[in-house]
C-alpha cells in the first residue's frame, strides 16, 4: 500500500481519497477550504448534470465515451455510499421554441442518431407541466447527480483520510507536496486535482465564468433535467429534492468572480418561465458564480510521470467525467 498526498477536494480529489482509501492506501488530502462543506471547488456551484449525448455538441469524443462510462459508474458510487437516490438515469429532455427549430435541427445534427424526437403528447406525459407549444427530443440514458451531498458524503466515508482543510498547495512535484507556509508533505505518490489552484504548473489553464440560480418552486413538478435552445446561453433547468429547481448557465470567458450580473440572471429566467410558465411564482433562493477550470481544447487532460498524476481541464464536466478519470488515474497508482 502507498502514502498518497492529493492536493485539492474538488470533486475529483474526493472521489479519489475516497477510493484510495477504500483500497487500503495511506491518503492525505489538502485544500484551502475552511472545512468539507465550505463551497471552494467548481463541483459545488455544478448541477450535477450527467449528459454525454447533449455535451456531443461541442465537445470531443474523448467527453463523450468517457461521460457514458461514468454514467455506469456512477450508481455503483451511490450505492456504496448508502445513497441511491443521489444518482438518477431517467433520460432528458431537448427543448426549442417553434422559432428556434432551424437552429435545434442543426444542433440535433451534431448530436446524432440518439436523441428521439418527442410529439406533444407524449412530451405531455413525460412532463406535464412544460409549455405545451415546445418541441421536444429524448436523451434517453441521461442522468443527473446530487453534487453537493455527494461532495459531502465523500469527505465523510473515506476511511482513514486524513483532511487538512484551510492548507493551501503553494507547490506540487513528484513524491511532495510544499504547503504555502513551507511545510513539506513527502509521499510515494502525489495527485494534483486543484483545477486553477495548479497554475502556474499546469500551463495555458484558464477559469471560464460560470453563474447559476436556485429556484424553490413549491407545485411545480419537473422529473428530470432540461435543456432549452438559446441564443446566448446553454440553459438547463434540474430539479432537486425540496421543491427546488438549478437553472444555468452562463459560459463567459472571463475569470471575474463577482456576484451573478442582472443580465444574466434575467435572461436565465425568463427562459425558465418560458419552459415552464408554473415558475412565475417561485422565489429565488440563491445566485452563485465559479470558475471552470479549461484548457484551450476544453478537453481533460490526465499526465502521468514517477511519483506524480495531474488531472485537470474538467472544465463544465466535473460531474460527467470524475469517475472514468479517477478509474484511469487508479491505473497508475
Amino acid at each position: 500500500m502507498k502514502d498518497i498526498v492529493i492536493a485539492g477536494a474538488g470533486v475529483m480529489g474526493r472521489l479519489l481519497a475516497w477510493q484510495l482509501a477504500r483500497t487500503g492506501h495511506r491518503v492525505r488530502v489538502v485544500d484551502p477550504a475552511a472545512h468539507a462543506e465550505a463551497p471552494g471547488a467548481a463541483a459545488f456551484t455544478a448541477a450535477g448534470l450527467l449528459s454525454p449525448m447533449a455535451e456531443r455538441e461541442h465537445a470531443g469524443e474523448d467527453v463523450v465515451v468517457r461521460g457514458w462510462r461514468s454514467l455506469q459508474l456512477w450508481p455503483a458510487i451511490a450505492e456504496a455510499l448508502g445513497q441511491p437516490q443521489w444518482v438518477r438515469t431517467d433520460g432528458s429532455l431537448l427543448l426549442a421554441h417553434p422559432s428556434d427549430r432551424g437552429a435545434a435541427e442543426r444542433v440535433l445534427a451534431r448530436l446524432g442518431n440518439g436523441p428521439e424526437p418527442l410529439n406533444r403528447e407524449c412530451l405531455q406525459m413525460l412532463e406535464p407541466m412544460l409549455a405545451r407549444q415546445l418541441q421536444a427530443w429524448w436523451l434517453p440514458g441521461e442522468g443527473q447527480v446530487l453534487p453537493r451531498e455527494m461532495l459531502a458524503a465523500l469527505a465523510a466515508q473515506a476511511p482513514g483520510v486524513e483532511w487538512r482543510w484551510g492548507r493551501a498547495a503553494g507547490r506540487v512535484q513528484p513524491h511532495a507536496v510544499v504547503l504555502d507556509d513551507g511545510q513539506r508533505l513527502d509521499a510515494d505518490l502525489v495527485i494534483d486535482t486543484r483545477g486553477l489552484g495548479a497554475r502556474p504548473e499546469v500551463a495555458a489553464l484558464r477559469g471560464v465564468r460560470g453563474e447559476i440560480l436556485w429556484l424553490h418552486a413549491p407545485g411545480v413538478r419537473l422529473q428530470r433535467p432540461v435543456r432549452l435552445l438559446h441564443p446566448r446561453h446553454r440553459v438547463y433547468l434540474v430539479p432537486r429534492p425540496g421543491d427546488l429547481i438549478v437553472v444555468g448557465a452562463s459560459e463567459i470567458e472571463s475569470e471575474d468572480r463577482s456576484p451573478v450580473s442582472l443580465r444574466t440572471a434575467v435572461e436565465l429566467m425568463a427562459a425558465a418561465q418560458s419552459v415552464l410558465p408554473a415558475l412565475a411564482e417561485a422565489r429565488i433562493v440563491h445566485l452563485d458564480t465559479q470558475l471552470r477550470p479549461a484548457l484551450p481544447d476544453h478537453r481533460p487532460r490526465l499526465d502521468h510521470e514517477p511519483g506524480l498524476l495531474r488531472i485537470n481541464g474538467l472544465f463544465r464536466h466535473g460531474w460527467l467525467l470524475a469517475p472514468a478519470l479517477a478509474e484511469e488515474a487508479l491505473q497508475h497508482v
